[in-house]
């Protein structure tokens, strides 16, 4: 299983409205990240806008892929992309880079 961690910039005029559409994410969303591969998915937002993703999955590259082929996943980037900061044109899902693990405490030596 792969761990995947990425970093975003919540527009700190919009992080109120960004945590109630967390809230009540489209079922079809969750419908499809389940179907996609994301498991363990989690989003920490800290006060100043920084957002902390970390997710699970068997290849990132594939479920990224499974996502960005389907229709809503289309739809809640594009409902999505004003929250965030420093996105040059991509769309939230596009931005997202993993960080490197340089560091798990269960990880076999």
């Amino acid at each position: 299983m792969q761990r995947v961690c990425f970093l975003l910039k919540v527009r700190q005029e919009r992080l109120g409205e960004y945590r109630e559409r967390h809230a009540a994410v489209w079922p079809e969303m969750l419908a499809a990240l389940s179907a996609a591969g994301w498991h363990n998915y989690s989003l920490f937002l800290r006060e100043d806008g920084l957002l902390v993703g970390y997710l699970e999955t068997e290849d990132f590259a594939a479920a990224q892929a499974a996502m960005a082929a389907t229709d809503v996943n289309t739809r809640w980037q594009a409902d999505m992309a004003g929250f965030f900061e420093a996105l040059d044109g991509a769309k939230p899902d596009e931005a997202m880079k993993p960080l490197t693990e340089v560091f798990h405490l269960d990880r076999p030596q």
